[in-house]
């Protein structure tokens, strides 16, 4: 929280610096859970490669994952109000080997 006299009372400040600012793409995210975690995998597959590595690893607890489902499907709905619906095509099954899996 802010010290500032003039912050909101709950207000948080959030900074945001050049490089993560830029982003990494991905196109597929593969997400497993334990009891006490979701862990979101996102993947950069591109055509004609065989291989692809993990972008980027997100690990939230279950009551942060529920919150960003409702809070995504939030924005789904907004966006396709404002620009119609987002076409789901069908991919061809993605066969994944990328390392164990297992329980947290």
């Amino acid at each position: 929280m802010s010290d500032d006299k003039n912050a909101k009372q709950g207000q948080i400040n959030i900074e945001l610096d050049e490089k993560i600012a830029e982003g990494i793409y991905s196109n597929l995210a593969i997400i497993n859970h334990s009891v006490s975690e979701f862990v979101v995998d996102f993947v950069s597959i591109m055509p004609g490669t065989p291989k692809s590595k993990v972008k980027s690893r997100i690990i939230l607890t279950p009551q942060h994952a529920k919150r960003l489902l409702k809070a995504l499907g939030d924005n789904v709905k907004r966006f396709e109000k404002a620009h119609g619906e987002i076409k789901d095509y069908e991919q061809p099954p993605i066969p994944l080997n990328f390392g164990p899996t297992g329980q947290a």
